[in-house]
């Protein structure tokens, strides 16, 4: 795998980095740790404007190339956040807070980001300027909207922005992306149902707000099956059941909470229409009544076609043809890096975290270090190829 030479010389310190993120990851805006890390590194680096505190907690690095104002202005996005799961790895850099771990590689993404702009701030070999940010909350605290209310991309003047998330199963050294939607849109669903709770040994005097939710959950499964056209896709799954304290009450409510993913606006659309219509309708049946809250979260992400293509050509350029999927299928996972796409031009990609890697949100999940020479030669090429230095 053609990497980059000084970066494979740098890979045993950014390796180090990410093992140190790991042990001791945050959750959504709380990393003040990681993003004090992430700032003096880059302070360290001699990056030209360092600048925490956006969206909360983000953080922003400028990196001027040899003439600054002859070329664009390029961006490439790490998220920093960790996830509320007790890890399960083992390794003797493990969490060490309980209840916590990075289980999605947010701790490599940051780390390799770094070790692009080290890499960047030493070279300068193009003619432009680049911007890393350093995002918080990408696991469900929108951060990227965060940063973005907060004037990122004027502030610092961004025409394009491009993101990576490793993906477990991908060979490492290998690469995916698509133009157009590449990851789901990721919707919360919130259902409040009322009935008329009484004596466990009185069904019949009572509505029973369990066989109404349990109604409700199955009903929703015909959404994606009877009211989809086959070749769209959606999702609906509900992951929360709460309803009642002890063994002899019939409850008077229960709450139930899922998520609903679609890759369209108008997939979109419907799954909140009809999982409001199938809520109400349903607990009707049973005399009780019910309401679904349906709160849009992170948009489709979709990436777009001139600068996907340029990215698929960047990797090809690391990887090698055979190792670069450019249309690649979608994922109904989402990602907040959406926001981001829909204010300036750009494309995420994902890169391989090898092919016997747990999932990502898994108590086993590792990021593997041996990604870590391709990811950041695609950050530093991809700077370099966008902005070619002229003489």
């Amino acid at each position: 795998m053609p990497v980059v030479n000084r970066v494979a010389a740098l890979t045993e310190e950014i390796s180090a980095w990410r093992r140190d993120f790991h042990q001791h990851p945050e959750l959504q805006y709380e990393v003040h740790r990681t993003a004090g890390r992430v700032a003096e590194r880059l302070e360290s680096f001699g990056v030209d404007q360092v600048v925490p505190g956006i969206g909360r907690t983000g953080v922003v690095g400028v990196i001027h190339g040899r003439r600054p104002g002859a070329g664009r202005v390029v961006a490439m996005r790490a998220d920093m956040d960790a996830l509320p799961i007790e890890e399960a790895t083992g390794l003797p850099y493990a969490s060490a807070t309980p209840g916590k771990m990075h289980a999605c590689g947010h701790d490599g993404h940051t780390a390799m980001l770094l070790g692009a702009a080290k890499y960047l701030a030493e070279t300068r070999n193009f003619d432009g300027t680049a911007v890393v940010i350093f995002q918080p909350a990408e696991e469900g605290g929108a951060g990227a909207k965060a940063m973005i209310d907060d004037g990122l991309m004027e502030r610092f003047g961004i025409q394009e922005v491009y993101g990576m998330h490793n993906m477990p199963g991908l060979p490492v050294g290998a690469f995916a992306t698509r133009p157009g939607p590449l990851m789901a849109s990721a919707d919360r669903v919130f259902i409040d149902i009322e009935g008329k709770g009484g004596h466990a040994a009185r069904p019949h005097a009572t509505v029973d707000t369990v066989l109404v939710g349990a109604a409700i959950v199955q009903m929703l499964q015909s959404v994606v099956s009877r009211n989809l056209d086959p070749l769209d896709s959606g999702v609906v799954s509900i992951t929360m059941f709460q309803a009642g304290h002890t063994d002899n009450v019939i409850p008077q409510t229960a709450h139930l909470r899922g998520t609903a993913r679609a890759l369209t606006a108008e997939v979109r659309d419907l799954l909140e229409a009809r999982i409001a219509h199938i809520v109400e309708a349903t607990a009707r049946i049973y005399g009780a009544t019910a309401r679904a809250d349906y709160r849009r979260d992170y948009p489709v992400l979709r990436n777009h076609p001139r600068e996907t293509e340029f990215a698929a050509a960047v990797a090809r350029e690391i990887s090698g043809e055979e190792r670069v999927q450019a249309n690649a299928a979608p994922v109904m996972g989402g990602e907040d890096f959406a926001f981001m796409l829909e204010k300036r031009p750009g494309a995420l990609i994902f890169a391989g975290n090898g092919e016997h890697s747990a999932s990502l949100h898994h108590p086993a999940y590792d990021f593997n270090d041996q990604l870590i020479p391709a990811g950041v030669s695609f950050w530093v090429r991809l700077v370099e190829a966008r902005m070619p230095a002229v003489g």
